[in-house]
């Protein structure tokens, strides 16, 4: 068994909470509660392996390329293979994925009462669903996981929301259908242009023409803009948010919304080259836009999961500046960014969903000096803020930093545009912080007596721990992202400049 598991392990990672799933079918209806249970065993024992994976691949100290990689045929007739790998960038979403889902099952603990089997079922679903489209060299395998994390995310929604929840399901349902629909017509394009294959290493040495590249790539780029989502396609997300289950949020923020910037860093962009640069402009613009207009928006939102909804909007917009700078640091900060904003919204959405349990509103009038009655949370709640905002020392600061520098090397007027959404979401996040926590209390029961609300308890300050850790440890030492994603970004940087480089798109080495 133990030589098996070691010769696939990264199998084993995308594939153990399928052991929890088969636990949760074959669990009797009376015994529901103890779906919990197997849920949590099983995403930690995912996390164990993940663990492993990780230190395996540090002792392995690839250079370049995918470790781990495996390429078994499953529909040979067409060139299907189950084709996978990891590099720094995969590994690093990998373990927040992994970090992450252990995390939602127990914040759940209580929230979720009717149907627990069925959403712990659904949850490991798509866990599967995210590792396997981290990990997938096959564009068709690819595809399956990508369906694969999308239908039980539906679910989630809609039964276990709040009231709106059918309508916030439906439009993100139907927003991600249109996109994926394209993407699979740009698949099977691909595939009979590109000498009938899915592999993905053998398609990024397919030259096409550049309408065809320019049609390939609009397809893959719209159903990775709505994932992300960018500018102007993020109108399913606020309502996503809002109406989602605490569980839902912070895996939907942590890692779902990243599979759409992995997707345009992996996929889109190395296989398209010249297209990128044609749109390269109007991307960054529309990334720009997401950066300021996000924030804007934020700060005249009423709900507290509205206003960290829309902050995903901003914040993702730098992600998507960093990659189309197609400069060493603006990709190596983005690339950071998208584990630093997993932490950090991941982070703010599972407090406020432990607040929301105690005092079920979510309107920022409703709050004021709920900071006396429970400080270990609002201390917990101002180190997050502090951190999304980009305060120097936490994890965002260096992210925020390294794509700002490596925008302004080639767009300096969208890096100062940029630089001002930094500061509009210090006022957001700031403004938000002083109208919950400080000034007069408000929070009152329905006889008009204060709420008495208790702090943090020992299971929801053991969930915390590890984002908190997580925000210091990568804000004092971000190396321990950035050197392991580095050949990863110089692969990346020379597969999308393959083309012809215009000459304000320097080719200098990489941060230091």
């Amino acid at each position: 068994m133990m030589p098996w598991l070691s010769d696939n392990l990264l199998t084993a990672v995308i594939f153990a909470p399928l052991l929890g799933v088969a636990g949760l079918v074959l669990l009797p209806r009376r015994h529901e509660a103890a779906s919990r249970e197997i849920a949590l065993v099983t995403s930690l024992v995912t996390l164990v392996l993940g663990g492993w994976l990780a230190y395996r691949y540090e002792a392995m100290a690839p250079a370049a390329g995918f470790a781990f990689a495996q390429a078994v045929p499953w529909i040979p007739d067409l060139s299907i293979y189950y084709r996978i790998g990891i590099d720094g960038v995969s590994l690093a979403l990998i373990l927040l994925t992994v970090l992450l889902t252990p995390i939602c099952v127990l914040c759940s603990w209580r929230e979720i009462t009717h149907r627990r089997k069925e959403f712990m079922f659904l949850l490991l679903l798509v866990e599967v669903g995210l590792n396997g489209a981290f990990v997938a060299l096959d564009l068709f395998l690819f595809y399956v996981f990508w369906e694969v994390m999308l239908i039980p995310m539906y679910f989630l929604v809609g039964i276990w929301g709040g009231q709106k929840r059918i309508m916030a399901a439906v439009k993100f349902l139907l927003y991600t259908m249109v996109g994926s629909v394209l993407m699979l017509v740009a698949i099977l394009s691909l595939y009979f242009t590109g000498g009938k294959t899915f592999n993905l290493l053998a398609l990024y040495d397919v030259v096409l023409a550049p309408a065809a590249q320019w049609w390939l790539f609009l397809a893959f780029a719209l159903a990775f803009a709505i994932k992300v989502p960018l500018f102007p396609f993020h109108t399913w997300l606020p309502d996503a948010h809002t109406e989602a289950p605490t569980a839902g949020s912070v895996i939907l923020a942590g890692v779902f919304l990243k599979v759409g910037t992995y997707g345009f860093y992996r996929f889109a962009m190395p296989l398209f080259p010249d297209a990128v640069l044609a749109v390269r402009p109007l991307i960054l613009a529309m990334a720009v836009i997401g950066i300021v207009g996000g924030a804007l928006v934020s700060m005249v939102q009423p709900d507290v999961k509205r206003l960290i909804a829309y902050s995903s909007v901003s914040h993702l917009g730098f992600v998507m500046l960093g990659l189309f700078a197609l400069t060493p640091e603006g990709v190596q900060g983005a690339v950071l960014q998208m584990i630093n904003h997993g932490i950090s919204t991941g982070g703010l959405f599972l407090l406020f969903g432990m607040l929301y349990e105690r005092t079920h509103t979510r309107m920022i009038a409703d709050y004021g000096g709920i900071g006396r009655a429970i400080p270990l949370y609002t201390t917990c709640f101002i180190l997050l803020a502090l951190s999304s905002l980009g305060l120097p020392g936490l994890n965002n600061f260096v992210g925020e930093f390294l794509v700002l520098l490596g925008a302004f090397r080639v767009e300096p007027v969208h890096a100062v545009l940029s630089a001002v959404g930094v500061i509009i979401g210090a006022v957001y996040l700031l403004w938000l912080v002083e109208r919950v926590f400080f000034g007069a209390t408000r929070l009152r029961t329905e006889t008009g007596s204060a709420v008495k609300l208790a702090d943090l308890n020992r299971r929801e300050a053991l969930l915390l721990l590890p984002l908190i850790g997580l925000v210091v440890w990568l804000g004092i030492y971000p190396r321990l992202v950035l050197d392991r994603t580095a050949p990863s970004v110089a692969t990346f940087l020379h597969l999308v400049q393959r083309t012809q480089v215009p000459d304000t798109i320097p080719l200098a080495e990489g941060p230091r």
